[in-house]
């Protein structure tokens, strides 16, 4: 397979790192008398069209919620069957992921995750590594809330140990205990499938990010649907609580 090619789309400012929120797997499957499984397996393979979207605009972060900490509470047939398309595209995506130079990364709880899983994971990441083009980020079994507990957690016992001064807490010290701590803030999130809210994702790191909302479901979500998510970000005025100049 040859590698993408880099083409930032000169009328478009592209945002460092861009965040989606996967919305309407169900809904586009209930549409089309499918099962829900088979929207699952269409929006895992707009996964690499993202991924190939963002390469092309020259992002180098991309964040995707693929999995929340909630979503343990579906039936456990489909909970079955979104594993199932997990390990296969840990499996099988890794090729395209290093000729395209795109690092992946995974946040969230392991621990509800089978063993088999959580080595496929932690292999995917160690191959993926080197690759410096993309960082691919994607939020399974994630939650914000949880997170920013599990950070206050931490901070805690650096604390106790005597390890951390409490006076010397601010925010940059205090993002370095969240998981996407490597990593800067998300500029834009967008969310598919015309549903508008965040839903306990990157709540900390979404701060200043605008916020892009989209009608289309995701398993529809197309490289055009991108471009377009982008040029509304870069018509945004963002003043982080200033005044323009």
């Amino acid at each position: 397979m040859t590698p993408l090619p880099l083409q930032p789309q000169p009328d478009c400012a592209s945002p460092l790192h861009v965040a989606i929120i996967m919305d309407g797997n169900g809904r586009w499957a209930a549409e089309r008398g499918l099962r829900r499984t088979q929207g699952h397996k269409r929006g895992a393979e707009a996964v690499k069209t993202a991924a190939e979207s963002a390469v092309r605009l020259g992002i180098r972060y991309l964040t995707l919620f693929g999995f929340s900490s909630e979503n343990w509470g579906r039936p456990d047939a489909e909970v079955s069957d979104l594993m199932g398309l997990l390990q296969y595209y840990l499996r099988n995506e890794i090729g395209f992921l290093n000729e395209n130079l795109i690092r992946l990364r995974v946040i969230g709880d392991r621990s509800k995750f089978s063993s088999d899983i959580v080595r496929a994971i932690d292999r995917a990441e160690s191959e993926t590594a080197g690759n410096g083009r993309l960082t691919l980020t994607i939020a399974l079994s994630y939650g914000s809330r949880a997170e920013i507990c599990h950070a206050a957690r931490r901070l805690a016992e650096e604390v106790r140990a005597g390890r951390l001064d409490p006076s010397a807490i601010d925010e940059a010290t205090f993002s370095r205990f969240l998981y996407t701590w490597d990593m800067p803030d998300p500029d834009v999130v967008i969310r598919t499938s015309g549903e508008q809210r965040i839903s306990n994702f990157l709540l900390w790191q979404a701060a200043y990010a605008e916020l892009v909302f989209v009608d289309t479901y995701w398993p529809d979500f197309s490289r055009q649907d991108f471009e377009l998510a982008i040029r509304e970000f870069s018509r945004r005025d963002r003043r982080y609580g200033s005044v323009a100049v």
